[in-house]
This record gives C-alpha cells, sequence and structure tokens, in this order.
C-alpha cells in the first residue's frame, strides 16, 4: 500500500514600500501576489526608506491608526489603519504607513511578526 503525503509550502511573504507609486506590495518569494494603495509621510515628516521588519502588532488602537497597528523595527513608525479613508493615496502622515482599515487586517492576518519590510522611493 502507497501512502502519499501532501506537501504543503508555506509561503515565504515580505512587504515592498513604494512611496513614490503610494502603494504597498506584498511578494511570496519574488513574485507579487497583492498590492493595496497606501498614504505615506507628508514633506516634513517623510517616510522612511530602507530594511525593516514587522516586530509587534496591536488591534484597535484607535484614532488616526484605526483597527490594526503593525510596528517596525524603526521605532514610532509602523503599517496602520486609519480614521481618515480620503488621505489614502496622499503624501499626509507623519511617516508612518495608512491602509484603509480592511486592507491593513487583510495585510495583517497573511503576514507574521519577523516579516521583512523594504521601503523605498
Amino acid at each position: 500500500m502507497l501512502i502519499k503525503k501532501e506537501l504543503t509550502i508555506m509561503p515565504h511573504y515580505r512587504i515592498i514600500v513604494d512611496i513614490s507609486d503610494r502603494a504597498l506590495y506584498l511578494l511570496d518569494g519574488n513574485r507579487v501576489v497583492r498590492q493595496f494603495p497606501i498614504a505615506v509621510g507628508k514633506m516634513l515628516t517623510q517616510t522612511p526608506t530602507g530594511e525593516f521588519k514587522i516586530i509587534n502588532k496591536q488591534e484597535n488602537p484607535g484614532g488616526p491608526f484605526g483597527v490594526l497597528w503593525m510596528g517596525l523595527s524603526k521605532p514610532h513608525y509602523g503599517i496602520h489603519g486609519t480614521n481618515d479613508p480620503a488621505s489614502i493615496g496622499r503624501a499626509v502622515s507623519h511617516g508612518c504607513i495608512r491602509m484603509y482599515n480592511d486592507d491593513v487586517l487583510d495585510l495583517s492576518s497573511l503576514v507574521p511578526i519577523g516579516t521583512r519590510v523594504t521601503i523605498r522611493n
């Protein structure tokens, strides 16, 4: 009797934030699997560029952070929801990456703490 074993391959997610496109891309390896519109930092409080990791998640922070906060390894910066959905697509934040609340919940359900986040112009 031959037993066939299913091999499940876990996705290897990483995030690329493109400031000029105002878009967040979720990649599995080198393949884009999701794209989300975002708001980024305004001129005086620009979104930092570089390599970071998601270090924590907090649901229901409320206020300007919307329904969820995902903190980055750069202190005081994160990817979060918003209480101002009209701001998405604009350069208006204090440097964080804002997403629609439904989108940030969707993204958070896919990526674990430790996920690599590349922020670039």
